[in-house]
């Protein structure tokens, strides 16, 4: 019967404790980096691992930054292609239909 007590009172110090540590643990989560600032420093020739010291950031921020602006370039790229050719990028060829599919069962008489 104490076994059962202790077990009992053992169980709920563990939930109390669980609830208690979930409600205080709060993520965290960086402030916004600044992408500008950090291609300056990267367009200046320090390495990432310079410039997320000097930006206080990390090594990965600089890496993500680096991504979202070489990919912005190439955004930018195929938009001034449109604006010297005033036509539109042609986007990649969907596939074709299966010949099985264009000649379903229902179709034939």
């Amino acid at each position: 019967m104490v076994i059962k007590k202790i077990a009992v009172a053992a169980a709920s110090a563990t939930l109390v404790a669980t609830m208690v540590f979930a409600a205080t643990a709060r993520p965290a989560y960086a402030t916004k980096v600044d992408c500008d600032a950090v291609m300056n420093e990267v367009n200046t020739g320090k390495h990432a691992k310079e410039v997320a010291k000097d930006l206080s950031i990390s090594t990965s921020s600089v890496y993500r930054c680096k991504r979202l602006a070489k990919a912005a370039a190439k955004a930018g790229a195929k938009t001034s292609l449109q604006a010297q050719t005033g036509k539109e990028v042609p986007a990649a060829p969907m596939a074709a239909p299966s010949p099985a599919a264009a000649a379903s069962p229902a179709t034939k008489k």
